[in-house]
């Protein structure tokens, strides 16, 4: 009775499935925020520069 429920445990492969989508869903969200990283500095960067032009009087 023991082994075959031992056996049925290690023939159930639906959560492998899951662990598989979630290993994937984390791979895709670490090279997100790799890649949005440097496109955040850059906007930052650019609105600065914006607010600067905006703040400076004119001559």
């Amino acid at each position: 009775m023991m082994l075959e429920m031992v056996k049925l445990v290690l023939q159930n492969r639906k959560g492998q499935g899951m662990v598989e989508y979630g290993l994937i869903l984390a791979l895709v969200a670490i090279v997100a925020m790799v890649a949005l990283g440097p496109i955040g500095t850059n906007a930052a960067a650019t609105f600065g520069r914006v607010s600067a032009a905006l703040t400076t009087p004119a001559p």
